[in-house]
């Protein structure tokens, strides 16, 4: 499971910490947490060369340019959600909170439609936690897939979706609403193109991105993976999952794009030829799935049924 190496990760980075500071605070703790804080420095940087690329690459690009204001809150924001994300929710809280599929009585339909969440690259099921809490606030059942192997072709991840679907149906009486973010919008689609054509128009009510490379990434360049290679932007694999889809499909998608997305960069390829594709300002990769306006527009999407 991908959580177990994102456990060490951070297992090994305390350990260097409480080591570094055992070693050093003796002498000085002055230099003890200057060590601290230039490696929170670095990380900072690192995500910070991020957004100079975005904004760089992103000139081209029709989205309207970000304010200075707007990068650095984006940039605060996604530092922040990194350390959350990575360093607690998915190595550490990835089973905490089951999948809800509430049992119906015989005969009995759901009221609300259920959702499929489908995580992004390097992520797990964790990453949805304040998903879930919200989903079933409101009624709605769920299910959120871990995709594994972490480095496997999107091909390959189809099933688990295809599994994912086919409980949320079978608890709700009604086709899910799935809802991917980054890679996952991906996925879902690579899910589709695996059925055919009239079963999927059956199996999916509405299929939501979030932050999807659909037209590839830029940053898809330098990886060395498989699923990362096949986001490369304009790559072979992208152009023809886009011929390979009939044509109607794409209405039935709302993709959402930002131009502070770190990630995800020119902003326009994480639009869909044909979909409801609607841009948030100001909002960087993980942000996007957990901004407040965006999450509200689509919790109310899902509710509409």
């Amino acid at each position: 499971m991908n959580a177990r190496w994102q456990q060490a990760v951070v297992i090994f980075n305390l350990l260097a910490t409480i080591a570094w500071l055992a070693w050093q605070w003796p002498r000085s703790p002055l230099m003890a947490l200057a060590g601290v804080a230039a490696a929170l420095a670095l990380f900072g940087l690192v995500l910070g060369l991020q957004f100079v690329t975005m904004l760089r690459v992103n000139r081209s690009d029709p989205a309207p340019r970000p304010s200075w204001r707007q990068l650095a809150s984006a940039w605060l924001a996604e530092a922040r959600l990194a350390l959350v994300v990575f360093g607690w929710r998915q190595p550490f809280r990835h089973s905490a909170v089951p999948d809800w599929l509430p049992p119906l009585a015989p005969g009995q339909r759901a009221t609300r439609r259920g959702v499929v969440l489908v995580h992004g690259f390097l992520c797990n099921r964790g990453f949805w936690l304040p998903w879930m809490a919200a989903l079933r606030e409101r009624g709605h059942a769920y299910v959120a897939v871990t995709l594994e192997p972490a480095f496997g072709s999107m091909d390959d991840y189809a099933a688990t979706v295809d599994g994912a679907v086919q409980r949320v149906t079978e608890a709700t009486g009604m086709a899910p609403v799935v809802v991917g973010h980054s890679m996952g919008g991906l996925v879902a689609r690579a899910w589709l193109r695996s059925l055919a054509p009239d079963t999927a128009a059956a199996r999916m009510h509405r299929v939501i991105t979030l932050g999807t490379p659909h037209g590839g990434t830029w940053a898809g360049r330098f990886s060395r993976s498989v699923n990362g290679q096949q986001m490369a932007l304009g790559g072979d694999w992208v152009q023809q999952l886009q011929q390979d889809e009939p044509a109607a499909r794409a209405a039935r998608f709302i993709c959402w794009y930002s131009n502070c997305d770190n990630i995800v960069f020119p902003a326009g390829t994480a639009m869909l030829l044909g979909a409801d594709n609607r841009l948030v300002e100001g909002v960087a990769h993980m942000q996007m799935a957990f901004d407040p306006a965006v999450m509200g527009a689509c919790l109310e999407e899902i509710a509409r049924g």
